[in-house]
């Protein structure tokens, strides 16, 4: 059986300081994830970035409450986003699938059987699914946290070996990243407690935050999946980590099972 991988990639990693979408970033993930599959991987990426895709496109010259905002730009942006993704991937003769998705699907009956058959048969067909929330119509209370709940709910539905969360930092530090006391922490145990090392704070474009990539990471960790926080930003990142090169900076969240 293949090697099964969920990639979430944030918003921080996809947008430049500007607020726009990096299509070269975009382009640069999109080759890694397509040696990958030339490895034998199967893939599942989960994206961030509709949002500020449609709010790029758009000129509203009129006041839009914050839901007004999501569900306008995400409706916009999406299709934009997909768009991008399935040109990037077509170079390389990958189909990709589009799977939008709301909280409520992940809870146990017909809705979360639907969808774990709709992503099983893409992959089954060699299909590359790209999740993403559906935030025209998931709103306050049920919005996911995040696309790093997101993709740790999506890695154990399909029961994936590994989980990637690409920030824009290298993974968890003992302190302020930007501090140079500070130390990457490489390796957590199951029953090791990193919380007096996590920051509050949110990241600039989108929902997450360390915190939540923690909360996730732990979770998944416990359902027995390798969860791994790196840096997006950096060049081959994914080909890097997968080929278990010496030094490559990242914080991975071991399992009793490995």
């Amino acid at each position: 059986m293949n090697k099964r991988i969920v990639i979430k990639v944030g918003s921080n990693v996809l947008t430049r300081q500007d607020g726009k979408l990096d299509v070269t970033r975009m382009s640069s993930i999109v080759d890694q994830i397509a040696w990958l599959r030339q490895q034998g991987y199967e893939v599942i990426l989960v994206s961030s970035g509709a949002v500020a895709c449609g709010r790029r496109e758009l000129i509203v010259d009129h006041r839009l409450d914050s839901v007004e905002q999501r569900q306008l730009f995400s409706a916009v942006g999406q299709v934009k986003l997909v768009g991008l993704y399935y040109d990037l991937f077509r170079e390389f003769g990958i189909h990709v699938g589009q799977v939008l998705t709301m909280k409520e699907n992940f809870e146990a009956g017909e809705q979360y059987n639907n969808q774990r058959a709709c992503m099983t048969v893409m992959l089954e067909n060699d299909v590359l699914p790209i999740v993403n929330e559906n935030d025209t119509v998931s709103v306050t209370e049920l919005m996911f946290t995040d696309n790093d709940e997101l993709s740790g709910l999506i890695a154990q539905m399909m029961q994936a070996d590994t989980l990637i969360l690409l920030s824009n930092i290298d993974g968890i530090y003992t302190g302020n990243p930007d501090d140079p006391a500070s130390e990457l922490i490489r390796e957590v145990a199951p029953d090791r407690d990193l919380s007096e090392y996590i920051q509050p704070e949110k990241s600039a474009f989108g929902r997450g935050g360390m915190h939540s990539k923690y909360t996730t990471a732990s979770k998944v960790q416990q359902a027995g999946i390798r969860v791994i926080i790196a840096n997006g930003e950096r060049e081959n990142i994914l080909i890097d980590l997968i080929e278990d090169k010496l030094n490559v900076p990242h914080t991975e969240f071991k399992t009793t099972w490995n």
